[in-house]
């Protein structure tokens, strides 16, 4: 039987199918992908972001799954809102829909007094980040941004996670344009007033906007996962309706 794809795109922390542990079960139904974004391999040395290499992951992914299907539903968390956003700008045919979770889409509300507070903040901590180290910056990260709470630095794992923290671009950094066309979801803990003026933005662009408890991981709740499959449901009825 065949089965429409979903592709997960992680954020800054935990990456590929550790990042969704609530949508796993979305393989039973959908053909689902989780990615990682570049830089991002637990065998490799983690390195330095990279906004297009991370949309061209995502475009890879909807390509032609070989049964002469291309396209899918995008389903991203913060930074990987970003690669999210760019695939679709570059081929709207082959995105289905759009689930944008807490996105860190700062270049696109610049100029809105919570986005702009949160660049100033942080904008002299990444001013500095090749000359601190990976601990130091992950906890000045941490202290300025209330965003998510800092790993034992004692492990690999918690070592590389604070590099490729480190490693990531700012993202009001990123060259975002809004998505023609696309039915987009956007889902926040409501928790913090960036996310909330971020999501407020793609609102008025069409986009729909619900909030579920579990702060900067709203997916992780069984609220925020039933929104997330009952739009992707929702949308795939749609567009199957058009079809006929």
């Amino acid at each position: 039987m065949f089965k429409q794809r979903v592709v997960f795109v992680h954020g800054a922390g935990s990456f590929g199918s550790a990042a969704w542990p609530k949508q796993h079960g979305m393989a039973l139904a959908y053909d689902a992908l989780f990615l990682r974004r570049h830089g991002f391999d637990a065998s490799a040395e983690p390195l330095e972001s990279d906004f297009q290499a991370d949309a061209r992951i995502v475009l890879g992914a909807l390509a032609d799954d070989g049964r002469g299907a291309a396209g899918g539903h995008v389903v991203a968390h913060s930074h990987g809102a970003i690669a999210a956003m760019m695939a679709a700008v570059e081929r709207p045919d082959l995105v289905h829909s759009l689930t944008l979770v807490e996105p860190a889409c700062l270049s696109l509300t610049a100029e809105l007094p919570a986005t702009a507070a949160h660049r100033a903040l942080m904008q002299p901590l990444f001013d500095v980040r090749h000359q601190l180290g990976d601990d130091d910056f992950e906890r000045e990260f941490v202290r300025r941004a209330f965003s998510a709470h800092a790993q034992d630095p004692g492990t690999a794992e918690s070592r590389d996670s604070a590099r490729r923290l480190r490693l990531q671009a700012p993202p009001w950094d990123a060259p975002l344009e809004i998505v023609p066309g696309v039915p987009t979801l956007v889902l926040t803990g409501g928790w913090e007033p960036l996310y909330e003026e971020i999501a407020g933005y793609l609102r008025e662009t069409g986009a729909l906007h619900r909030v579920a408890a579990g702060g900067h991981r709203p997916q992780d709740s069984v609220e925020g996962d039933r929104i997330i499959r009952s739009f992707i449901a929702d949308v795939s009825r749609r567009q199957h309706q058009q079809a006929s």
